[in-house]
Formats: C-alpha cells, structure tokens, sequence
C-alpha cells in the first residue's frame, strides 16, 4: 500500500468511525442483536464487521445510550439492544447535528 493509500484508507476509517455511531443509534429506537442489526444496517447500504459492531454496542451501553438483556430466542440465548431514554435524547440532538455539519459540506462542495 503507498502512503497515499495509506492516508486515504486512515482518514476513510476516521470519517466512517462518527457515521457508525449516529447508524447504530438510528437502529436502535427498535430492539435488535447484534446479527439483526448488522443485517438491518448492511441493507441500508451500511456494512460493519461484528469487530466493529460489538465494541461499540458495549461502549455506547457503558456511556447510558443503549440498554440490552438476554433473551433466549430460537433455543439460543441473544443479547437485545435498545436506545434509553437518554439514548433517544442524544440520537436526536446528533441528528441535528449531523443534518447541519452535511449542508455545510454539500453547500461547500
């Protein structure tokens, strides 16, 4: 990889790490695992490796935005994830956020 491709593939992840979060959220005003959300994210064209998924799940539950229990569904146990309502507050507020940072950049572009 050159150091152009490099570069570009560094600040992509730094992009995409923000957007990630605000998809999560997105997602989450209904109950999901981690294998439904992941499939409910990827068919509205945004793909995340459970490496990706599952860490973010943890922190956002660990900072009050998310609240989760285990469940046994189709004999296995699954962990659900739901936005508190702390969670639905922040969601929208970053949503706001995130519709006036892409006017800017469209307006720029």
């Amino acid at each position: 990889m050159t150091v152009a491709e490099n570069l570009f593939e560094n600040l992509r992840l730094e992009l995409r790490r923000g957007c990630l979060t605000l998809a999560v959220l997105s997602q989450l005003k209904q109950e999901h695992y981690g294998y439904s959300l992941r499939k409910a994210l990827a068919s509205r064209g945004m793909e995340i490796d459970e490496s990706t998924l599952y860490p973010l799940l943890r922190r956002l539950e660990a900072q009050g935005l998310l609240t989760s229990e285990w469940r046994e569904e189709e004999k296995r146990n699954k962990r659900f994830y739901r936005l508190s309502s702390d969670g639905e507050q922040i969601f929208i507020r970053l949503l706001e956020e995130w519709n006036a940072i892409n006017t800017a950049i469209h307006n720029l572009l």
